[in-house]
C-alpha cells in the first residue's frame, strides 16, 4: 500500500500536511499533489496524436508542466500513458479547450499529478473492456474540472493499490452500453469526490469499497444498476457520504443507494433524493432509518478524512455542478447538452446510450481553437502578463521561485491565474 505521509493511519488516513496545495483552493486526500512543480514546461502546439509538439509526447515523461498553445479535439488511435511528476494545465488551452477523444488515458504508477480543464472522451472506437480513465496503481493524484465519458468498460476508475486521490468537480458521464458504468472507486489508500456529476450511467455512480468520501456530488438519471453502489465485500470500508443530491431520470429503475452490507461502514448525512421525474425539484433528505439507503454499517460520527472546507447544503451543491462542473472554463457541446437539456430538467430528460456519435450526443463536436496569445520565449507564459508581473518576455524565466512557495513563479502563478 502506498501510504503519504500526510495520513499516518492506514485505516482511517487521518490528519493532514501543511504543505503546498496542487493549486489553491485544492481540496481532499490529493490535495498536496505536486505535479510537475520544479521540473521543465512543454507546450503542446499541435493536436496530432503523437509526434513532436503533441499531448501524447508532453506527457510521456516526468517532471514537466504541460501547456497548450492549441485549442480542439485530439484523435488518439492507441491509450496515451501518463508519466508521474506531471501538471497538465488544459485551462491554458485557447478557445474552447482541449478534448482527448479516443482510446482512454492511462494514470496507472502516475504519482504526484495535478490535471485541471481537458476533457477525455473514449467511444465506440476505444478498446473493448477499457476504462477512460485507469488507475491501477500510484499515489497523490488530483483531477479538477476534468469531463469524462464514454467508456467501454468504466468511465472512471481506481483500483488497486492507489492512495492520496481527489475527483474535484469534475463530469463523469455516458458510459457506453451495454456495460455502461461510471466507475469503480475501490482502494484503502483513500479518494475524496467532491462537486462532482455523474450522469447518464447505468450503474456504479461509483461503486465504492474501501476509503473513500463523498461529498456534495450530484448523480442524475442512473439506469438499473443503482446510483452510489456500497461495496458488498468481505473486506472493510470506511466511507462518508454527505450532502450529495440523487436525481432519478426516465432511465432510473431504482434507488439512489444499492447493495452494501454490515462491512460498509459509513457515516451519512443530509443526501438529498429527488425521485418523481417532474421537473421540479421536489425531493427529500434521506434518513437512515428509512428503506431508502442499503444494509449498511451506520455510524454516528464522520470519519477525519480531509473533505472540504465549505460544506454546501445539497441544492447549492446542485447549482455549484450545473454552473461549473467538468472542463467548464469554455464549455463543449457535450457537456452544455447534459447541463442544460438533461440535469436542469430535473428528471424529464435523460438516456443511456451505445454510440456516442448517435443524435443528440453527435460525438465530441467542434471545438473551436481560438488564437493563443503571444508567448516570444516560448516558455508557457503570455508576453501580456510577464510584462505586467515584472518579468522579461524575451528570456525563460518559468522556474524562478516564487515568494509564495510555488516553485515555478511565472507557470504555476499563471496557470492558477487563469482559473
Amino acid at each position: 500500500m502506498k501510504l503519504s505521509i500526510c495520513f499516518a493511519s492506514l485505516l482511517y488516513l487521518a490528519g493532514s500536511c501543511s504543505g503546498l496545495l496542487a493549486f489553491p483552493g485544492a481540496e481532499g486526500f490529493g490535495a498536496q499533489a505536486t505535479g510537475g512543480r520544479g521540473g521543465s514546461v512543454y507546450v503542446v502546439t499541435n493536436l496530432n496524436d503523437s509526434g513532436s509538439g503533441s499531448f501524447r509526447d508532453a506527457v510521456s515523461e516526468s517532471n514537466r508542466i504541460v501547456v497548450f498553445a492549441v485549442g480542439g479535439v485530439i484523435n488518439i488511435s492507441s491509450r496515451i500513458v501518463v508519466s508521474s511528476h506531471v501538471t497538465i494545465a488544459g485551462q491554458t488551452a485557447p478557445g474552447q479547450g482541449i478534448t482527448v477523444y479516443g482510446n482512454g488515458v492511462s494514470y496507472s504508477g502516475a504519482d504526484n499529478t495535478i490535471t485541471r480543464y481537458i476533457r477525455y472522451r473514449m467511444g465506440r472506437s476505444g478498446d473493448s473492456g477499457k476504462d477512460t480513465i485507469t488507475i491501477a496503481d500510484g499515489a497523490n493524484m488530483i483531477f479538477d474540472h476534468v469531463s469524462v465519458s464514454w467508456g467501454r468498460d468504466e468511465s472512471f476508475s481506481i483500483n488497486g493499490d492507489v492512495s492520496n486521490v481527489t475527483i474535484s468537480d469534475s463530469i463523469i458521464a455516458q458510459g457506453l452500453e451495454t456495460h455502461s458504468c461510471g466507475g469503480l472507486i475501490q482502494t484503502d489508500g483513500g479518494v475524496s469526490i467532491i462537486r462532482t456529476l455523474y450522469i447518464d450511467n447505468k450503474t456504479r455512480n461509483p461503486k465504492v469499497k474501501g476509503v473513500n468520501e463523498f461529498v456534495n456530488n450530484v448523480v442524475y438519471n442512473w439506469g438499473g444498476g443503482g446510483g452510489y453502489i456500497a461495496g458488498d465485500s468481505a473486506g472493510p470500508s470506511h466511507a462518508n457520504i454527505m450532502n450529495n443530491v440523487f436525481i432519478s431520470g426516465p432511465s432510473t429503475s431504482v434507488t439512489a443507494f444499492t447493495r452494501g452490507n454490515e462491512n460498509f461502514h459509513a457515516y451519512v448525512s443530509n443526501n438529498y433524493y429527488d425521485p418523481d421525474r417532474n421537473g421540479v425539484l421536489s425531493g427529500f433528505i434521506l434518513s437512515p432509518t428509512t428503506d431508502n439507503y442499503s444494509p449498511i454499517d451506520f455510524q454516528s460520527t464522520r470519519y477525519p478524512y480531509p473533505t472540504v472546507k465549505s460544506l454546501l447544503n445539497p441544492l447549492d451543491a446542485l447549482h455549484k455542478v450545473a454552473s461549473s462542473a467538468g472542463a467548464s472554463k469554455s464549455r463543449d457541446s457535450v457537456d452544455n447538452y447534459l447541463i442544460n437539456n438533461e440535469l436542469l430538467t430535473y428528471g424529464k430528460v435523460g438516456a443511456l446510450i451505445s454510440d456516442e456519435k448517435a443524435s443528440p450526443i453527435n460525438g465530441p463536436g467542434n471545438v473551436e481553437g481560438g488564437t493563443p496569445p503571444r508567448d516570444s520565449d516560448n516558455d508557457g507564459i503570455p508576453d501580456d502578463y510577464e510584462t505586467a508581473h515584472g518579468t522579461d518576455p524575451h528570456s525563460n524565466d518559468s522556474a524562478r521561485i516564487a515568494s509564495n512557495g510555488y516553485a515555478t513563479i511565472d507557470i504555476e502563478n499563471y496557470i492558477n491565474s487563469l482559473v
